[in-house]
């Protein structure tokens, strides 16, 4: 896996460009960076910038990953509808097969994330056009 934290190769997104930010506003990112930065001790392999909804929200916490409820004592706001957030792609994946992913930015979404959804999967739920 390549792409790790900022110091080295800037990272690629699926689209074969540098990676732009996710988000700072919350900020997102496994090394909370921005970015969906991946490295070899980002197990989840959080590299899809989505922009996240109702229903995904939902669909997360019924899986057991409440990404809504804040989290003060990790600096943890939790997310409204409409914010962008680095997600893990066999979560994505699996929204997608639930009739509930959110949409994408391809940009921002780092190449790796090839390793488990496809980029036609991506393209159809993009934000930004490609």
């Amino acid at each position: 896996m390549d792409g790790g934290p900022p110091g080295g190769e800037p990272p690629l997104n699926v689209l074969g460009e540098t990676l732009a930010s996710c988000s700072c506003e919350p900020m997102t990112g496994f090394y909370r960076d921005g970015c969906c930065n991946t490295g070899p001790d980002d197990f989840g392999l959080h590299v899809i910038c989505a922009r996240v909804t109702a229903d995904f929200l939902a669909f997360s916490k019924a899986r057991g990953n409440d990404l809504s409820t804040p989290r003060p004592e990790f600096g943890f706001p939790g997310l409204q509808p409409g914010d962008q957030w680095c997600l893990c792609a066999l979560r994505w994946r699996e929204a997608l097969d639930a009739g509930c992913a959110p949409q994408v930015v391809l940009a921002a979404t780092h190449r790796n994330a090839l390793a488990a959804v496809s980029l036609e999967d991506l393209r159809r739920h993009a934000l930004d056009a490609h």
